[in-house]
């Protein structure tokens, strides 16, 4: 299996994690429910365990900004983001999700593997409280089909995020 700049990112740190691949069904767009349905039967975790990666446009509503300000928000697949808990742990009046199109440009990254570690442009990150209760927590590799798993104390260190509760 190749690497991906995820992976590499979590050997150059020394942060000691587990990979997991599975064969990806093309015709399958709901990429969250597929990693959980594989993951929960392969590895015995609970789907709250597996996180998913969404990448947000934070300025919407700043005065003056020309630029594009994104941020990750890391929360567990079966749970909805809420925007404006997102809005409020990045520290903007509002955040929207972001267009595909802006996702794959500053995260080097395909939808559906979508890592919150080894961005292409590193970018402010906030990870559920919730993952802090786990002592493993699985994300997207960098690849559909591919998982890392890690603890979530290592995930928030080598991504740099805070921790807050973003769940609707």
């Amino acid at each position: 299996m190749a690497a991906t700049p995820a992976i590499a990112a979590l050997e150059a740190a020394g942060i000691v994690h587990a990979v997991h691949q599975y064969k990806h069904d093309r015709k399958n767009t709901d990429y969250g429910a597929e990693a959980i349905a594989v993951m929960t039967a392969r590895l015995g975790v609970e789907p709250g365990q597996i996180f998913k990666t969404l990448v947000v446009d934070l300025s919407t509503g700043l005065k003056g900004r020309g630029d594009r300000r994104l941020g990750v928000a890391v929360l567990p697949v079966p749970q909805q983001l809420s925007l404006k808990a997102a809005a409020k742990a990045f520290g903007v009046p509002k955040a929207v999700l972001a267009q595909p199109a802006a996702v794959t440009r500053a995260t080097g990254y395909l939808l559906g593997g979508v890592s919150p570690v080894g961005q292409k442009t590193a970018l402010a990150t906030v990870v559920d409280s919730s993952a802090m209760s786990w002592d493993r927590v699985l994300t997207s590799a960098g690849r559909r089909g591919l998982e890392i798993e890690l603890a979530p104390a290592d995930l928030v260190a080598v991504t740099g995020a805070t921790v807050a509760d973003i769940t609707a």
